[in-house]
Protein backbone atom coordinates (compact mmCIF):
# COMPACT_ATOMS: atom_id res chain seq x y z
CA UNK A 1 0.00 0.00 0.00
CA UNK A 2 2.74 2.53 0.66
CA UNK A 3 4.44 1.91 -2.58
CA UNK A 4 1.06 2.52 -4.05
CA UNK A 5 1.11 5.63 -2.28
CA UNK A 6 4.31 7.06 -3.30
CA UNK A 7 3.86 6.23 -6.59
CA UNK A 8 6.56 3.33 -6.79
CA UNK A 9 8.89 5.97 -5.87
CA UNK A 10 10.70 4.28 -2.67
CA UNK A 11 13.41 6.36 -0.87
CA UNK A 12 15.68 3.54 -1.35
CA UNK A 13 17.53 4.16 1.32
CA UNK A 14 17.39 3.06 4.88
CA UNK A 15 18.99 6.78 5.89
CA UNK A 16 16.65 8.72 3.76
CA UNK A 17 13.55 7.00 4.94
CA UNK A 18 14.80 7.50 8.58
CA UNK A 19 14.79 11.34 8.03
CA UNK A 20 11.84 11.84 5.79
CA UNK A 21 9.50 9.64 8.65
CA UNK A 22 11.56 12.18 11.11
CA UNK A 23 10.43 14.81 8.94
CA UNK A 24 6.93 13.89 8.89
CA UNK A 25 6.50 13.23 12.63
CA UNK A 26 8.73 16.42 13.88
CA UNK A 27 6.42 18.87 11.80
CA UNK A 28 3.03 16.91 13.01
CA UNK A 29 4.06 17.00 16.81
CA UNK A 30 5.46 20.70 16.66
CA UNK A 31 2.66 22.32 17.75
CA UNK A 32 2.82 19.79 21.12
CA UNK A 33 6.63 19.57 21.07
CA UNK A 34 7.68 23.05 20.50
CA UNK A 35 4.46 25.78 22.21
CA UNK A 36 5.18 28.90 20.87
CA UNK A 37 4.02 31.25 17.68
CA UNK A 38 7.64 30.97 16.58
CA UNK A 39 8.23 27.43 16.28
CA UNK A 40 4.71 27.06 14.75
CA UNK A 41 4.87 30.12 12.07
CA UNK A 42 8.60 28.43 11.21
CA UNK A 43 6.96 24.67 10.71
CA UNK A 44 4.24 26.27 8.01
CA UNK A 45 7.08 27.67 6.07
CA UNK A 46 8.48 24.48 6.01
CA UNK A 47 5.32 22.69 4.88
CA UNK A 48 4.57 25.83 2.09
CA UNK A 49 8.27 25.53 0.77
CA UNK A 50 8.39 21.60 0.56
CA UNK A 51 5.01 22.26 -2.43
CA UNK A 52 6.18 25.53 -4.15
CA UNK A 53 10.31 24.01 -3.96
CA UNK A 54 8.53 20.92 -5.37
CA UNK A 55 6.83 22.73 -8.39
CA UNK A 56 10.01 24.34 -9.04
CA UNK A 57 11.47 21.08 -9.17
CA UNK A 58 9.09 19.77 -11.46
CA UNK A 59 10.34 22.78 -13.69
CA UNK A 60 14.37 22.81 -13.52
CA UNK A 61 14.70 19.06 -12.07
CA UNK A 62 12.58 17.29 -14.09
CA UNK A 63 12.08 18.96 -17.57
CA UNK A 64 15.43 21.22 -17.55
CA UNK A 65 13.41 24.12 -17.86
CA UNK A 66 15.34 27.08 -16.00
CA UNK A 67 12.64 30.31 -15.66
CA UNK A 68 12.69 33.03 -12.70
CA UNK A 69 9.13 33.69 -12.56
CA UNK A 70 8.12 30.60 -10.28
CA UNK A 71 7.80 33.06 -7.34
CA UNK A 72 5.21 35.08 -9.94
CA UNK A 73 2.26 32.31 -9.90
CA UNK A 74 3.20 32.39 -5.89
CA UNK A 75 2.03 35.95 -5.68
CA UNK A 76 -1.01 35.28 -7.97
CA UNK A 77 -1.97 32.58 -5.65
CA UNK A 78 -1.34 34.74 -2.22
CA UNK A 79 -2.93 37.86 -4.06
CA UNK A 80 -6.32 36.01 -5.14
CA UNK A 81 -7.29 35.15 -1.59
CA UNK A 82 -6.18 37.94 -0.10
CA UNK A 83 -7.44 40.39 -2.37
CA UNK A 84 -11.04 38.37 -2.52
CA UNK A 85 -11.36 37.85 1.80
CA UNK A 86 -10.62 41.46 1.52
CA UNK A 87 -13.32 43.05 -0.32
CA UNK A 88 -15.81 40.13 -0.04
CA UNK A 89 -15.22 39.81 3.50
CA UNK A 90 -14.01 36.84 5.51
CA UNK A 91 -15.68 33.58 4.07
CA UNK A 92 -15.56 30.38 2.26
CA UNK A 93 -16.78 31.96 -0.73
CA UNK A 94 -14.16 34.61 -0.43
CA UNK A 95 -11.59 31.76 -0.79
CA UNK A 96 -12.68 29.59 -3.01
CA UNK A 97 -13.05 32.53 -5.93
CA UNK A 98 -9.84 33.95 -4.72
CA UNK A 99 -8.23 30.31 -4.92
CA UNK A 100 -10.44 29.51 -8.50
CA UNK A 101 -9.52 32.87 -9.89
CA UNK A 102 -5.58 32.52 -9.02
CA UNK A 103 -5.41 29.35 -10.89
CA UNK A 104 -7.28 30.74 -13.76
CA UNK A 105 -4.79 33.78 -13.96
CA UNK A 106 -1.83 31.27 -13.45
CA UNK A 107 -2.97 28.63 -16.01
CA UNK A 108 -3.50 31.63 -18.64
CA UNK A 109 -0.20 33.41 -17.74
CA UNK A 110 1.86 30.33 -17.67
CA UNK A 111 0.62 28.96 -21.16
CA UNK A 112 1.26 31.98 -22.41
CA UNK A 113 4.52 31.70 -21.44
CA UNK A 114 5.34 28.87 -22.57
CA UNK A 115 3.94 28.80 -25.82
CA UNK A 116 5.44 32.48 -26.74
CA UNK A 117 8.54 31.10 -24.97
CA UNK A 118 9.65 27.38 -24.72
CA UNK A 119 10.98 27.41 -28.35
CA UNK A 120 13.88 29.65 -27.72
CA UNK A 121 16.84 28.63 -26.08
CA UNK A 122 17.52 27.68 -22.59
CA UNK A 123 19.45 31.30 -21.78
CA UNK A 124 16.67 33.30 -23.50
CA UNK A 125 13.98 31.77 -21.90
CA UNK A 126 14.87 32.57 -18.55
CA UNK A 127 15.69 36.03 -19.22
CA UNK A 128 12.44 36.23 -20.75
CA UNK A 129 10.94 35.08 -17.26
CA UNK A 130 12.83 37.31 -15.35
CA UNK A 131 11.63 40.12 -17.39
CA UNK A 132 7.79 38.89 -16.98
CA UNK A 133 8.28 38.78 -13.23
CA UNK A 134 10.10 42.28 -12.38
CA UNK A 135 7.06 43.75 -14.48
CA UNK A 136 4.48 42.27 -12.33
CA UNK A 137 6.30 42.88 -9.48
CA UNK A 138 6.33 46.23 -10.13
CA UNK A 139 2.83 46.23 -10.78
CA UNK A 140 2.08 44.72 -7.84
CA UNK A 141 4.13 47.49 -5.88
CA UNK A 142 2.10 50.41 -7.64
CA UNK A 143 -1.06 49.37 -7.68
CA UNK A 144 -2.10 50.33 -4.23
CA UNK A 145 -6.02 50.61 -4.79
CA UNK A 146 -5.64 47.00 -5.69
CA UNK A 147 -2.98 45.19 -4.26
CA UNK A 148 -2.46 47.14 -1.26
CA UNK A 149 0.74 48.45 -2.61
CA UNK A 150 4.05 47.86 -0.96
CA UNK A 151 1.67 47.96 2.77
CA UNK A 152 0.29 44.99 0.86
CA UNK A 153 -2.83 43.80 2.29
CA UNK A 154 -4.15 42.31 5.55
CA UNK A 155 -7.62 40.08 5.63
CA UNK A 156 -9.66 38.14 8.08
CA UNK A 157 -9.90 34.36 7.86
CA UNK A 158 -13.27 32.10 7.77
CA UNK A 159 -14.18 32.38 12.18
CA UNK A 160 -13.87 28.25 11.55
CA UNK A 161 -9.66 29.46 11.83
CA UNK A 162 -9.26 32.17 13.48
CA UNK A 163 -7.25 31.78 16.79
CA UNK A 164 -10.11 33.35 18.74
CA UNK A 165 -12.73 30.40 17.81
CA UNK A 166 -11.32 27.82 20.57
CA UNK A 167 -13.27 24.20 20.13
CA UNK A 168 -12.07 22.63 23.76
CA UNK A 169 -12.18 24.47 26.85
CA UNK A 170 -9.17 22.85 28.43
CA UNK A 171 -5.90 22.59 26.33
CA UNK A 172 -4.84 19.83 25.05
CA UNK A 173 -1.71 18.34 26.27
CA UNK A 174 -0.92 22.08 27.14
CA UNK A 175 -2.03 23.00 23.98
CA UNK A 176 -4.77 25.47 23.04
CA UNK A 177 -7.29 23.67 20.40
CA UNK A 178 -8.44 26.23 18.76
CA UNK A 179 -8.64 27.59 14.86
CA UNK A 180 -4.67 28.40 14.31
CA UNK A 181 -4.21 24.87 15.09
CA UNK A 182 -6.69 23.95 12.72
CA UNK A 183 -5.35 25.76 10.88
CA UNK A 184 -2.16 24.08 10.79
CA UNK A 185 -3.51 20.60 10.45
CA UNK A 186 -5.34 21.93 7.65
CA UNK A 187 -1.73 22.52 5.89
CA UNK A 188 -0.16 19.71 7.26
CA UNK A 189 -2.95 17.74 5.42
CA UNK A 190 -2.85 19.92 1.94
CA UNK A 191 1.26 19.56 1.51
CA UNK A 192 0.39 16.01 2.31
CA UNK A 193 -1.81 15.13 -0.52
CA UNK A 194 0.36 17.81 -2.84
CA UNK A 195 3.28 15.81 -2.67
CA UNK A 196 1.97 12.79 -3.03
CA UNK A 197 0.22 14.11 -6.58
CA UNK A 198 3.41 15.59 -7.49
CA UNK A 199 5.14 11.98 -6.83
CA UNK A 200 2.29 10.42 -8.95
CA UNK A 201 3.09 12.97 -12.01
CA UNK A 202 6.71 12.43 -11.97
CA UNK A 203 6.61 8.42 -12.31
CA UNK A 204 4.32 8.68 -14.53
CA UNK A 205 4.43 7.87 -18.42
CA UNK A 206 4.23 12.11 -18.76
CA UNK A 207 7.07 12.04 -16.54
CA UNK A 208 9.22 9.89 -17.65
CA UNK A 209 8.88 12.32 -21.12
CA UNK A 210 9.77 14.78 -19.10
CA UNK A 211 13.01 13.49 -17.95
CA UNK A 212 13.78 12.36 -21.62
CA UNK A 213 13.37 15.88 -22.75
CA UNK A 214 15.82 16.70 -19.79
CA UNK A 215 18.41 14.49 -20.82
CA UNK A 216 18.32 14.87 -24.81
CA UNK A 217 15.40 16.80 -26.05
CA UNK A 218 16.49 16.17 -29.69
CA UNK A 219 16.34 12.23 -29.11
CA UNK A 220 13.03 12.66 -27.79
CA UNK A 221 11.72 14.94 -30.60
CA UNK A 222 13.18 12.30 -32.86
CA UNK A 223 10.91 9.44 -31.70
CA UNK A 224 7.90 11.16 -31.96
CA UNK A 225 7.48 13.40 -28.60
CA UNK A 226 6.72 17.13 -29.20
CA UNK A 227 8.96 18.70 -27.08
CA UNK A 228 7.12 21.80 -26.46
CA UNK A 229 3.79 20.72 -25.67
CA UNK A 230 5.61 18.46 -23.09
CA UNK A 231 7.37 21.74 -21.76
CA UNK A 232 4.02 23.81 -21.91
CA UNK A 233 2.24 21.49 -19.60
CA UNK A 234 5.04 20.90 -17.03
CA UNK A 235 4.92 24.73 -17.14
CA UNK A 236 1.51 24.76 -16.22
CA UNK A 237 1.66 22.24 -13.85
CA UNK A 238 4.33 24.17 -11.98
CA UNK A 239 2.82 27.01 -12.26
CA UNK A 240 -0.59 25.68 -10.52
CA UNK A 241 1.39 24.16 -7.71
CA UNK A 242 3.21 27.41 -6.80
CA UNK A 243 -0.31 28.95 -7.28
CA UNK A 244 -2.13 26.48 -4.79
CA UNK A 245 1.38 26.66 -2.50
CA UNK A 246 1.00 31.08 -2.34
CA UNK A 247 -2.79 30.01 -1.34
CA UNK A 248 -1.49 28.22 1.90
CA UNK A 249 1.17 30.78 2.50
CA UNK A 250 -2.03 33.68 2.63
CA UNK A 251 -3.86 31.34 4.38
CA UNK A 252 -1.51 31.05 7.04
CA UNK A 253 0.00 34.44 7.22
CA UNK A 254 -3.30 36.25 6.54
CA UNK A 255 -1.27 38.80 4.97
CA UNK A 256 0.05 39.71 1.39
CA UNK A 257 2.17 41.74 0.09
CA UNK A 258 5.18 41.73 -2.89
CA UNK A 259 8.45 41.45 -1.06
CA UNK A 260 6.93 38.77 1.11
CA UNK A 261 5.40 36.46 -2.16
CA UNK A 262 6.89 37.52 -5.13
CA UNK A 263 10.39 39.16 -4.14
CA UNK A 264 13.63 38.13 -6.55
CA UNK A 265 15.24 36.95 -3.11
CA UNK A 266 12.64 34.07 -2.31
CA UNK A 267 13.36 33.01 -6.10
CA UNK A 268 16.89 32.60 -5.13
CA UNK A 269 16.26 30.66 -1.70
CA UNK A 270 14.08 28.61 -4.05
CA UNK A 271 16.47 27.16 -6.11
CA UNK A 272 19.25 27.20 -3.50
CA UNK A 273 16.73 24.71 -1.89
CA UNK A 274 16.41 22.57 -5.29
CA UNK A 275 20.22 22.15 -5.14
CA UNK A 276 21.03 21.55 -1.93
CA UNK A 277 17.86 18.72 -1.65
CA UNK A 278 18.63 17.69 -5.00
CA UNK A 279 17.24 18.44 -8.50
CA UNK A 280 15.16 15.39 -10.40
CA UNK A 281 13.33 14.46 -6.87
CA UNK A 282 10.56 15.39 -4.45
CA UNK A 283 11.87 13.89 -1.39
CA UNK A 284 15.26 16.52 -1.89
CA UNK A 285 12.42 19.50 -1.96
CA UNK A 286 11.13 18.07 2.08
CA UNK A 287 14.96 17.60 3.08
CA UNK A 288 16.13 20.94 1.44
CA UNK A 289 12.99 22.93 2.89
CA UNK A 290 13.40 22.15 6.28
CA UNK A 291 18.02 22.68 6.78
CA UNK A 292 17.08 25.65 5.01
CA UNK A 293 14.17 27.20 7.01
CA UNK A 294 15.76 25.79 9.92
CA UNK A 295 19.01 27.64 9.26
CA UNK A 296 17.18 30.81 8.41
CA UNK A 297 15.47 31.16 11.07
CA UNK A 298 17.79 29.63 14.13
CA UNK A 299 21.51 30.19 12.99
CA UNK A 300 21.32 33.57 14.10
CA UNK A 301 20.05 32.28 17.20
CA UNK A 302 23.00 30.00 17.54
CA UNK A 303 25.47 32.73 16.34
CA UNK A 304 24.51 34.47 19.77
CA UNK A 305 25.31 31.76 21.95
CA UNK A 306 28.55 30.94 20.18
CA UNK A 307 29.43 34.65 20.90
CA UNK A 308 29.20 34.24 24.64
CA UNK A 309 31.64 31.58 24.62
CA UNK A 310 34.21 33.02 22.22
CA UNK A 311 33.12 36.68 21.93
CA UNK A 312 36.31 37.59 23.62
CA UNK A 313 38.42 35.50 21.18
CA UNK A 314 39.85 38.48 18.65
CA UNK A 315 39.42 36.89 14.92
CA UNK A 316 36.64 34.28 15.86
CA UNK A 317 34.50 36.64 18.25
CA UNK A 318 34.13 39.03 15.41
CA UNK A 319 32.82 36.03 12.88
CA UNK A 320 30.47 34.34 15.00
CA UNK A 321 28.72 37.45 15.58
CA UNK A 322 24.91 36.89 14.73
CA UNK A 323 24.82 40.08 12.42
CA UNK A 324 27.15 37.56 10.00
CA UNK A 325 24.80 35.00 10.56
CA UNK A 326 23.99 35.22 6.09
CA UNK A 327 27.74 34.64 5.76
CA UNK A 328 27.96 31.27 7.59
CA UNK A 329 24.73 30.04 5.46
CA UNK A 330 26.42 30.71 2.57
CA UNK A 331 29.43 28.75 3.89
CA UNK A 332 27.00 26.36 4.64
CA UNK A 333 25.54 25.90 0.96
CA UNK A 334 28.81 26.11 -0.76
CA UNK A 335 30.36 23.23 1.45
CA UNK A 336 26.81 21.28 1.06
CA UNK A 337 26.73 21.82 -2.78
CA UNK A 338 30.71 21.13 -1.99
CA UNK A 339 30.21 17.47 -0.39
CA UNK A 340 27.37 16.28 -2.22
CA UNK A 341 27.01 17.41 -5.64
CA UNK A 342 24.35 15.63 -6.78
CA UNK A 343 22.31 16.72 -3.45
CA UNK A 344 21.39 15.52 0.11
CA UNK A 345 18.71 12.64 -1.66
CA UNK A 346 21.18 12.16 -4.63
CA UNK A 347 23.70 11.09 -1.97
CA UNK A 348 22.06 9.50 0.21
CA UNK A 349 20.99 6.99 -2.92
CA UNK A 350 24.31 6.56 -4.01
CA UNK A 351 24.68 2.67 -3.80
CA UNK A 352 27.34 1.33 -1.69
CA UNK A 353 31.12 1.39 -2.96
CA UNK A 354 31.08 -2.68 -2.69
CA UNK A 355 27.60 -2.77 -5.26
CA UNK A 356 29.08 -0.45 -7.79
CA UNK A 357 30.28 -1.42 -11.01
CA UNK A 358 34.00 -2.14 -11.38
CA UNK A 359 35.97 0.00 -13.91
CA UNK A 360 36.66 -1.03 -17.15
CA UNK A 361 39.75 -3.47 -17.35
CA UNK A 362 43.00 -1.34 -17.71
CA UNK A 363 40.59 2.53 -17.34
CA UNK A 364 42.36 2.89 -13.98
CA UNK A 365 45.28 0.66 -13.63
CA UNK A 366 46.88 0.70 -16.48
CA UNK A 367 46.62 -2.89 -17.21
CA UNK A 368 45.53 -4.31 -20.45
CA UNK A 369 46.98 -2.84 -23.58
CA UNK A 370 49.27 -0.01 -23.68
CA UNK A 371 47.88 3.22 -23.96
CA UNK A 372 44.71 1.97 -22.36
CA UNK A 373 42.58 4.77 -20.11
CA UNK A 374 44.41 7.51 -21.47
CA UNK A 375 42.81 9.98 -23.71
CA UNK A 376 44.11 10.42 -27.07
Amino acid sequence: MLNALLSHDLPRSRVLAALLVLTVLGLLATPFLFPGSQSLNVAAKVLVFIVLVASYDLLLGYTGIVSFAHMLFFGIGAYGVAIASHRMGPGWDAVGIGMACALLASLLLSLLIGLASLRVKAIFFAMITLAVASACLTLASQLSDFTGGEDGLNFRLPELLRPATVFLEEPLWGVEVNGRLLSYYGLCVAVFVLVLLLLRIVNSPFGRVLQAIRENAFRAEAIGYRVVVYRTVASVLSALFATLAGVLMALWLRYVGPETTMSFELMLDVLLIVVIGGMGTIYGAVLGSVLFVLAQNYLQALMQGAQGVVGSVPVLGQLVEPERWLLWLGVLFVLSVYHFPTGLVGKLREPPVSLRSPPPEGAATGSGRPGAGRPR
